[in-house]
C-alpha cells in the first residue's frame, strides 16, 4: 500500500480489566499510575430482544457495549452504519462447549452453540439489535487482528466515503484450551471513523503500512504492555493512549503476518 489512508475518530469505545469506558479509559491512559487492575464487568445488551439477550456470551456482551459506547459518543444512526467487527478467536466459552459435547459418546451439538459457533456471529447480534442491513465485515488475522481491522475499517471508511465502526474484542478461553491459548482477560474497543469531520475537532488518523522488521510500538509503561501482550485486543492500547494525549503521535501496532501499519493520530 503506497497511498496513505486519512479519518478521523467521531467515537471511542473501551471495556477492559479496570477500563469501564473511554472516558474513565482517558484519564488512566494519560496516567497509568492510576490505573487500578479489576476483572473486566460485562453485562448482557439492553439493546437484545430477551431471546438473544439469553444467549449472548461474553464476546458478544463485550464487543456490543464498546460498540454502544462509540455510537453514543458520535451521536451516529446504527441502523446505516457500516460495521467492521474482529478478534482473535471468537466466542471462547462457546468454543469449549462444543469441543466438551464432541467428547462425548453422543457428540449432540445444541442448535443455539453452533449458531454461536461462527466467527461473525458477533456482528449477527449488533446489526439484530439494531436492525440494520449496511454492510458488515467479519475478520480475524490471530495477535494482528486489531491491526488488520483497522486498516480494513479505514480503506472501507475513505472508499465508501461513509462512516465505519470497527469493534475489536478478546475473551478468555476456559481450560484447557487457556493454557494453550492464553489470554490475561475480556478486552474490547470501538472506533467510529468517519471521512467528514464536520464543525467539531476532531482526532485523525493517518495509516500506512511498514516493513515487516519494524517492530510494534509498546505503551511506555509496564502494567500497560502487560496487558497489550496479554490479549490480541488490547494491540490497541498504544493507539488508544495516543488518543488520550498520554504517548508520542507516530507509532505501529501489529497486522497481518508480514507487516505492521504504522499510525499516525494528529489534530
Amino acid at each position: 500500500m503506497s497511498a496513505a489512508l486519512c479519518v478521523v475518530v467521531r467515537g471511542i469505545g473501551l471495556l477492559g480489566p479496570g477500563l469501564t469506558d473511554w472516558s474513565a479509559g482517558r484519564q488512566m491512559l494519560r496516567d497509568p499510575s492510576a490505573w487500578v487492575v479489576q476483572p473486566t464487568v460485562l453485562t448482557a445488551p439492553g439493546r437484545l430482544p430477551p431471546a438473544e439477550r439469553r444467549r449472548a456470551g461474553d464476546i458478544v456482551k463485550l464487543s456490543m457495549a464498546v460498540a454502544d459506547q462509540a455510537c453514543a459518543q458520535a451521536g451516529i444512526d446504527t441502523q446505516s452504519l457500516a460495521t467492521v467487527f474482529t478478534a482473535s478467536s471468537g466466542d471462547a466459552a462457546n468454543c469449549h462447549a462444543l469441543c466438551e459435547a464432541l467428547a462425548t459418546p453422543q457428540r449432540a451439538i445444541s442448535p443455539t452453540r453452533f449458531t454461536n459457533s461462527v466467527h461473525n456471529a458477533v456482528a449477527g447480534y449488533w446489526h439484530i439489535a439494531t436492525t440494520s442491513r449496511a454492510p458488515s465485515t467479519s475478520l480475524c488475522a490471530h495477535d494482528g487482528s486489531f491491526g488488520a481491522g483497522l486498516l480494513e475499517a479505514m480503506a472501507q471508511c475513505m472508499s465508501a466515503r461513509r462512516p465505519v465502526l470497527l469493534v475489536a474484542g478478546d475473551a478468555p478461553y476456559p481450560e484447557p484450551l487457556h493454557g494453550v491459548r492464553p489470554l490475561s482477560g475480556a478486552f474490547g474497543v470501538a472506533l467510529l471513523l468517519d471521512v467528514d469531520p464536520g464543525d467539531a475537532p476532531l482526532p485523525m488518523l493517518t495509516l500506512r503500512s511498514s516493513e515487516a522488521d519494524a517492530p510494534a510500538s509498546d505503551c511506555g509503561d509496564a502494567a500497560l504492555d502487560a496487558l497489550r501482550l496479554g490479549v490480541p485486543a488490547a494491540r490497541s492500547l498504544p493507539l488508544l493512549r495516543a488518543l488520550a494525549g498520554g504517548a508520542p503521535a507516530s507509532l505501529r501496532i501489529e497486522g497481518l503476518e508480514g507487516f505492521t501499519v504504522e499510525v499516525r493520530p494528529h489534530a
